[in-house]
């Protein structure tokens, strides 16, 4: 039996799984019972690059590097433009987590899209540079505080994560633009992650949206409930 405290749920699942609506949807659902933060704990290396695009005068060249240095950070080719990039993503990873741990301090309930793990390095979510030593010693700077920060990151566990299982074939015709073989990698290595979460729900992300939504509201209705949670109604306090 769960003791009442407000609960960290993590959303994880391969790009094409639909990950970003079932979060929209459940920040109504949690809502329910309590005041509701949804964070985002993945890389958003897209945001730095659109963020990096809007400088004056030298916005658009700096966006168009970190575009690129991001596909060759993807792709594990590692220089010292693709660590800084790697320190800068970083930085803001820590940022916002810490962000969530302060907001689940004041009472939150966490919806995370996404969530940091070291159970197979160089998966999404996971370590991005090597943890053994390179011959750029900037490099090796880096790879060691994202060791750390991972680590620490780790150390908090969410209690609830709710795994999204799609197939290579449905993931590629909703994510049209994603490289097969990239998405295929993302699914095969899904199973083997359950980000030391204390209870791991499981759900089908191949059926219609209404089917995955309707699945994932009662077993988080039975979740809030094992906590000690109740549905709020208006005018009264939880």
């Amino acid at each position: 039996m769960y003791t009442k405290s407000t609960p960290v749920i993590a959303v994880i699942g391969s790009d094409g799984s639909g990950k970003s609506t079932v979060c929209e949807h459940l920040v109504g659902t949690l809502s329910d019972y309590g005041t509701t933060s949804y964070v985002h704990l993945g890389k958003q290396a897209g945001n730095v690059g659109r963020a990096a695009a809007n400088l004056p005068l030298i916005g658009r060249s700096v966006g168009n590097k970190i575009e690129k240095t991001r596909v060759k950070v993807n792709k594990t080719h590692h220089t010292t433009l693709s660590g800084l990039v790697v320190g800068i993503f970083l930085v803001r990873r820590v940022r916002r987590f810490r962000n969530m741990l302060k907001l689940r301090k004041q009472g939150h309930i966490i919806l995370a899209d996404r969530y940091p793990h070291l159970q197979v390095p160089g998966a999404y979510d996971s370590l991005t540079l090597p943890t053994t030593a390179t011959k750029n010693p900037l490099i090796n700077w880096i790879a060691k505080r994202e060791l750390n920060a991972f680590t620490w990151m780790t150390q908090h566990r969410p209690d609830l994560v709710i795994k999204l299982n799609v197939s290579l074939d449905v993931a590629c015709a909703r994510k049209p633009d994603h490289h097969r073989d990239a998405l295929k990698k993302k699914i095969d290595i899904t199973p083997k992650l359950d980000f030391g979460g204390k209870k791991i729900i499981n759900i089908d992300a191949d059926q219609p949206l209404e089917l995955v939504l309707a699945q994932i509201d009662h077993s988080v209705a039975e979740f809030m409930t094992e906590l000690g949670f109740k549905k709020v109604i208006k005018g009264e306090i939880a």
